[in-house]
């Protein structure tokens, strides 16, 4: 190896150690490995950049358009109360989740399956109370196991079958070969994760509690007279247990119900008094079939899905001091509307419009985002802050947004279409029909995430180009001393320690060639080889950058590079086990 090799080792090194290191993001290290390469002559302009205009990066950033759509409709609640149900535990909430995820992932390539469903997991996560570094490498993993049981369910897969019929024209990869070894390891591995989780997978939740909140709203909310909530109980409402707020009672045509059981059925008009704290509150907002009690939200001017929440404490020099909301005028002197007030911890009852407002009230307002500008230098008010993320759901539009979804996948399943023009004809419907707004749209987008993925496909073509993974992996290979079975389990072994350490593509790319030498020196059957590159180059789970779907969970899990580590490796010595028995004995040798 030149000069050029060990440097770029180097950096590969110096990289990783970094990443463990967890104190900066993953996004700035890797583009700090880019320039340093770039800096040093290793790498050019167009392959520094390259990673940016990569078809797989470009597909993850516009399904974060078409989640956004998802989102912003409430048809991911939808989506999450019917296929992931209600888990009474963490453990049995892994589980709800992997299943269904990894075996759609046989049929969809698992990288845009998994920007589809994190934001998906992550409201679900936060509504069943499961911590979200619970769920989102088990979100990974099951993609990753899932997209091993055919050969579309992962780029890997379609890039070694490409080399195939390159290698041996006139043979090709069937649909399912690789589904006598992926299934197996698909059973094996989601039960490992579900069975470890509880131990192995790290309980972050946020520093201060939702209950710690001095901040406690009581808010009325009416069950709409179409709401799909009527005659159902609280519990299969999923209103009960609702994470930092509770059903304090229901006004039902007058009576009141105090200290309401689980088992009592909703009916239409029914106003449901929660006492919580501001981001439950906002949850509720979202919450399909209820609506704000006061109709004054109906007498605003601007369209409601403009609207969001705002927080706003009176000042001493307030004029609503000393007068109720109602009696102020509040939505015509301010062109919002109150929906709550928290007052020191207090629960205040009575109707919103009969609350008298003292100084140092906070006002939970439902107004268009301009109202911050406007009043936050106002007289009025101490403090002024839009809520993030708290517009409310157009849920007219959750039929539109999960038919285009559908759609999308149809079309990518089916390979009508290929992904990425399936996703970008999605993107284009969702914006198109309202399903999210271009604002929505920018917010949904990860750039940390994009911004890594695309540092990784450089650094990637780095050790390709300057040979530095062809000597490592050549090197893994030559310890076999002559046995097929040796052989096999080295090829895997460097397959994906240069997988864990680049990416599953170029992995797949570089090991396949070593692999076919190989068998050919050996003088047996080339074809498990070939499923154990698949295998080890579309399977790793011990570092972030090992696949890109480790890589996308990576924030929003809030995950370290240790946690990859302490789960992914014995996942991926019980993957590597499972191919090397199962191969052969499927093709023997």
């Amino acid at each position: 190896m030149d000069w050029q090799a060990w440097y770029t080792i180097a950096i590969l090194c110096l990289t990783l150690c970094l990443l463990a290191w967890g104190k900066t993001s993953p996004a700035a290290i890797m583009w700090g490995a880019v320039a340093a390469l770039y800096g040093a002559g290793v790498l050019g302009v167009k392959d520094a950049l390259g990673g940016l205009s990569n078809e797989g990066m470009v597909t993850v950033a516009v399904l974060y358009i078409v989640g956004a759509g998802v989102t912003e409709t409430g048809a991911i609640d939808f989506i999450a109360q019917r296929v992931l149900g209600n888990p009474k535990s963490p453990t049995a909430a892994v589980a709800r989740l992997m299943v269904p995820t990894a075996t759609i992932s046989a049929f969809i390539n698992n990288t845009p399956l998994v920007a589809m469903l994190i934001p998906i997991v992550n409201d679900w996560a936060k509504k069943n109370r499961v911590a979200v570094s619970k769920l989102m490498i088990p979100l990974s993993y099951a993609s990753i196991l899932g997209g091993t049981c055919s050969l579309i369910g992962t780029s890997t897969n379609l890039v070694v079958s490409g080399l195939y019929k390159e290698q041996f024209p006139g043979q090709s990869i069937g649909m399912f070969d690789i589904s006598w070894v992926g299934i197996p390891a698909a059973i094996v591995g989601v039960t490992f994760v579900v069975l470890a989780s509880k131990r192995l997978l790290p309980d972050r939740r946020p520093a201060l509690s939702h209950l710690e909140d001095p901040r406690q709203y009581t808010i009325e909310m009416l069950v709409d007279g179409a709401s799909p909530l009527i005659g159902k109980t609280i519990e299969e409402a999923g209103l009960r247990h609702l994470p930092g707020v509770y059903l304090a009672e229901i006004d039902r045509d007058g009576m009141v119900l105090p200290a309401v059981a689980p088992e009592e059925r909703l009916r239409g008009n029914d106003r449901l008094v929660f006492v919580g704290v501001v981001e439950s509150v906002v949850d509720l907002q979202r919450t399909r079939g209820l609506k704000p009690a006061t109709d004054q939200v109906f007498k605003l001017n601007s369209p409601r899905s403009e609207r969001c929440l705002i927080e706003a404490v009176v000042s001493n020099t307030c004029q609503l001091v000393g007068q109720t909301i109602r009696d102020a005028r509040f939505r015509s002197n301010y062109n919002a509307v109150v929906l709550a007030v928290a007052r020191n911890g207090q629960r205040l009852t009575g109707k919103i419009g009969d609350i008298e407002v003292t100084t140092g009230d906070t006002l939970l307002l439902e107004a268009h985002p301009s109202f911050v500008n406007q009043h936050r230098n106002s007289r009025d008010f101490f403090l002024v802050s839009q809520l993030q993320d708290s517009h409310p759901p157009r849920h007219d539009k959750a039929g539109i947004a999960l038919a285009i979804l559908l759609g999308m996948i149809a079309l990518a399943g089916l390979e009508i279409l290929p992904m990425l023009q399936a996703a970008v004809l999605a993107a284009a419907l969702i914006l198109i029909s309202r399903c999210a707004t271009v604002d929505q749209a920018k917010r949904g987008l990860n750039s940390d995430v994009l911004l890594a993925i695309a540092a990784s496909f450089a650094i990637s073509k780095a050790l390709e180009d300057t040979g530095a993974a062809r000597a490592i992996a050549e090197a893994m290979t030559s310890l076999a001393a002559g046995s097929p079975w040796a052989t096999l389990a080295m090829v895997y072994i460097g397959t994906i320690i240069v997988t864990e350490a680049v990416t599953n593509n170029a992995a797949a790319a570089l090991m396949f060639p070593l692999s076919i030498e190989a068998a050919s020196r050996l003088g047996v059957n080339h074809f498990p080889f070939v499923i154990a590159v698949m295998m080890a180059a579309s399977n790793g789970f011990a570092t972030p950058i090992g696949y890109q779907t480790n890589l996308m969970v990576y924030g929003p899990g809030g995950y370290r590079f240790s946690d990859y580590v302490k789960i992914g490796v014995p996942l991926d010595i019980l993957i590597g086990i499972i191919t090397v028995a199962l191969a052969p004995f499927v093709w023997p040798f």
